[in-house]
C-alpha cells in the first residue's frame, strides 16, 4: 500500500527549505537581537548607588539612555572599562558585565586621574 503525500505536506518546514532557512533566521535574529538588549542595560553597583545619593546625581531616564548608548558603543570597539562623561558627571562602566563601578560629580573630576580604563565616551 502506498501512502499518498499530498503537495507540500510535512515539506515547508524540513531542513533545507527556503522557509525553514527563513525561520531559523528569524529565530536567530530574535536571539541576538535580544541578547543585544540584555547587554546593553546599565546596571549599577551598590557602591555606585550609594556614591551617586552622596553626590547627589540624579539617574534619569535620559541619562540611563546616555549610559546604554556608551556600553554600546564601548563593548562595539571592544573595550573592557571606560570612562562616560560630560561636563558635571562621570561614570566608570565595566563593559563586559554593563556595570557602573563608580560615579564622580564635577568636583571630584577636577581632582581625580582616571586609571584602568581603556576609553572614554562623551555623554
Amino acid at each position: 500500500m502506498i501512502d499518498r503525500i499530498s503537495r507540500g505536506a510535512g515539506v515547508a518546514n524540513a531542513p533545507g527549505t527556503k522557509q525553514a532557512a527563513a525561520s531559523q533566521k528569524q529565530r536567530q535574529s530574535f536571539g541576538q537581537v535580544l541578547q543585544g538588549e540584555l547587554q546593553n542595560q546599565v546596571n549599577f553597583s551598590k557602591h555606585a548607588i550609594s556614591r551617586a545619593e552622596e553626590r547627589g546625581i540624579e539617574l534619569t531616564p535620559t541619562l540611563m539612555e546616555k549610559l546604554a548608548g556608551s556600553l554600546e558603543k564601548a563593548q562595539e570597539k571592544g573595550a573592557k572599562n571606560i570612562l562616560a562623561f560630560d561636563a558635571t558627571q562621570a561614570f566608570i562602566i565595566n563593559v563586559p558585565y554593563g556595570r557602573v563601578i563608580t560615579t564622580m560629580s564635577q568636583d571630584e573630576m577636577k581632582e581625580n586621574i582616571f586609571t584602568n580604563i581603556d576609553g572614554a565616551v562623551l555623554l
